[in-house]
């Protein structure tokens, strides 16, 4: 497997945005990484380069030596995917749309790039260790509005079955529009209530095959 070969190259690789992969350098650094393998370019606006498998297998890879400079650390407005569970108001706005964009069609390439056939329908590795996350930008994605500070929206937390998540609105067609948004993105759904507290929520799982 290729690796990079300089402090420079770790260091763009160790910076890119933990739930994305997406790059940031300049135009060289980063088309050196595509000849190395260890990055992809986008083909659609913007053409935003990420990590391949193996770029993001290079960033995981412990290492027994100091770092040559300062760590990296992440940058203002660096991607994060939104929950609905943070304490301060959720970003909003033709900029965090473009980003909400390019983090969901980064997933989409990258299930392209690691599953088999280049299956783009169901979710891929990255996916399904990060499911909080993955679901998260997949509403979001969609089009749906993560709850925050004097706004009702989707909630979406780890859920008591294994392998799984559960997420939540106020209304039974919140519930219902997230639900449906989500078996479009390939996930398997199935709704539930509690009878006690009336409140009603989907549980989301990867599909396997």
């Amino acid at each position: 497997m290729a690796k990079p070969t300089t402090a420079a190259q770790r260091r763009i690789i160790a910076g890119a945005d933990p739930v994305t992969g997406r790059l940031r350098g300049t135009e060289a650094q980063l088309t050196a990484l595509v000849r190395l393998r260890l990055a992809f370019r986008h083909p659609r606006p913007p053409h935003a380069y990420f990590l391949t498998p193996a770029g993001h297998r290079v960033r995981d890879e412990p290492t027994d030596t100091a770092p040559e400079t300062a760590p990296v650390e992440a940058e203002p407005g660096v991607f994060t995917a939104r929950t609905g569970t943070e304490p301060e108001p959720a970003a909003a706005g033709p900029a965090r749309e473009r980003e909400v964009r390019g983090a969901w069609l980064g997933l989409v390439e990258l299930r392209r790039m690691t599953n088999p056939g280049g299956d783009r329908e169901r979710p891929c590795a990255w996916e399904r260790a990060h499911q909080v996350r993955a679901v998260a930008i997949a509403l979001e994605a969609a089009g749906r509005a993560p709850a925050s500070a004097g706004r009702d929206g989707y909630r979406v937390t780890e859920s008591v079955q294994a392998d799984a998540v559960e997420v939540s609105e106020p209304t039974a067609e919140g519930v219902r529009a997230c639900g449906a948004a989500l078996e479009r993105a390939g996930w398997l759904v199935s709704e539930h209530g509690d009878a006690r507290t009336g409140r009603r929520f989907v549980v989301v799982s990867p599909k396997r095959r």
